[in-house]
This record gives C-alpha cells, structure tokens and sequence, in this order.
C-alpha cells in the first residue's frame, strides 16, 4: 500500500497547529566584567546598590525594613553600552540572565503575545535568582494611542505587562531591567513608582570615556607605537562605545589585509594609527550617510 500525503492534509494539519510566539528564552550566566564598560562610573554604582546588594546583603535590607527598585530602565541613545551593563550586573552579581528583544514577543495572532509574556515571566522564576532584561521594551509598552500601535493588541501587551510587573512579588530574586532608546515612546504607566522605581540615563561618552573605551577594545592588539589612543579618542568625538568597538575591529582588518597581501613583507604583523584613522574616517562616513538616509 502506497501512502500519498495531499495538499489537503497540509491544509488539515495547519488548522490544527495554533500559531505560536518565541517560547524558549535562553537563560545565561555572561561573562562581563565592570571593567568591560568603559566608564559609565555612576551608573555602574547605582546597578551595585539596586541590584547586587539587594541579592548579597538581603538580611540587611531586612533589618532595614526596605524593599530595592522592582524595576530598572536604562534609556540613552544607541550603542551606549545599555546591554552590556545589563550584562555586566548579572555576571557580577553571580545570577542567570534571560535577555529578550520586545519586538519577538509581539504576535498578530490574538493572545499569542500576552502569551509570550507570561511565559517568559515564568521562565524567569523558574531560574531565579535571575536578571530578565526586555531590550527595546518601548515595543511593548508603546503610548496609548501612538500613530504606530495596533491599539487592541498593544493594550492588551500592555495590560498584560503590567500585571506581571504588579505581581513581581510573587517572582522572588527576579530583577527586571530594561531598556529603551527612546524614553518618551514609553508609556507612563510603566514609570510610575511601584513598576520601573529607577531610571538611569546612559550619555554619550566624553573624551576621557571614549579612551577608556579604546584601552577596552585595543586590548591585547599589536599596536604600533604611533597610535595614541587619547588622541584617537579626540577624533572620534560624537561616537560612543559602538562605534568604537567597530573601530578597533576595522583597524584590525585593515591592518590584516595590508599583511597579506604583502606577501614579501615579512615582518610581525602591527596595527598602526593610520588603520585607526581610516577606520575613524569610515564611520564617520557611515554616519552623515544615516543622517541623510542613504
């Protein structure tokens, strides 16, 4: 007997397999240090005190009879380093971490994404003591009535999120930490005490920032001895730890690319300060490009 499978079952089938958001979250421990982030001092601080101390000196907070922020918000431009501090508190802290982008909990399909946000929620006790990051978290909690929103589905995410954030008692040593580059797409809900207790505004880096962040990302290269990343860090005035992460590994393939195809040189590979320099002239090419949208 010969079995044939049809368009027909196909279609029969689909009509049986309910439409689903992401459902696995992966829980890590990452390995960032506080000196990975460069700079960013106060900010470094004010994570220690809301969320490692509240997990490493418990009993005091007892004694003190006072409860750490139930959730914090990270808001600055892009590529300020908002993920890799996240990163940074729960790896020095000693706690899982569940990093989720809000756009993959957003589902067309009704109550998908209402869904989603509980089971990541659940997850996250699940594993706890745990660090749950939403990354873009003005995706789910969007003003009402924003030109840009579905208005059903986003109040309901909303509504849903909201009862989780209200219920984070019940998640005992789950910390929720989020951010956005654009804090006034948040809705105020969100922000009143009770729900996100802390924001914490992440800044361009400043001139002595920007060389730190060099030594971070220089580390361990073969430089040569003409470059001098303070005055790097002066010419890449207006870009922040991105782009100077982008930077360093720009200059390093330049510098390959001479090694290689100069088959008879043969001498030690060095990344010198004119592959900086072009590696500089490069993004800031890129950006008046994004500037004017081409």
């Amino acid at each position: 007997m010969k079995l044939e499978v049809t368009m027909d079952n196909f279609r029969d089938a689909m009509k049986e397999v309910e439409p689903s958001a992401i459902r696995e979250f992966f829980v890590e421990v990452p390995d960032v240090k506080w000196d990975d982030v460069g700079g960013l001092e106060n900010i470094k601080e004010e994570l220690k005190e809301a969320v490692e101390w509240p997990i490493k000196y418990s009993d005091i907070f007892k004694q003190a009879n006072t409860n750490p922020p139930k959730g914090i918000l990270l808001y600055g431009v892009p590529g300020t380093g908002k993920t890799l501090l996240a990163k940074a508190v729960a790896s020095q802290t000693g706690v899982n971490f569940i990093s989720v982008k809000g756009p993959s909990l957003i589902s067309k399909f009704v109550g998908e994404s209402e869904r989603a946000i509980r089971d990541v929620f659940k997850t996250a006790k699940q594993a706890a003591p745990t660090i749950l990051f939403f990354d873009e978290i003005d995706s789910l909690v969007p003003k009402r009535g924003a030109a840009s929103t579905d208005g059903h589905v986003g109040e309901r995410v909303m509504a849903q999120f909201l009862a989780e954030m209200d219920g984070i008692e019940e998640l005992k040593g789950v910390v929720v930490l989020a951010a956005t580059n654009r804090l006034d797409l948040i809705d105020s809900a969100i922000l009143r005490s009770g729900r996100f207790d802390l924001l914490l505004e992440l800044p361009k880096p400043d001139e002595k920032t920007r060389e730190e962040i060099f030594k971070i990302h220089a580390k361990g290269k073969p430089l040569s001895k003409d470059v001098d990343l303070k005055d790097l860090a002066k010419e890449a005035e207006g870009k922040v730890g991105s782009d100077i992460e982008f930077i360093c590994r720009k200059a390093a393939a330049l510098a390959i690319r001479e090694f290689i195809g100069n088959p008879k040189e043969k001498n030690t590979l060095v990344i010198k300060n004119g592959h900086f320099e072009e590696a500089i002239k490069l993004v800031k090419e890129q950006s008046v490009k994004s500037l004017r949208g081409g």
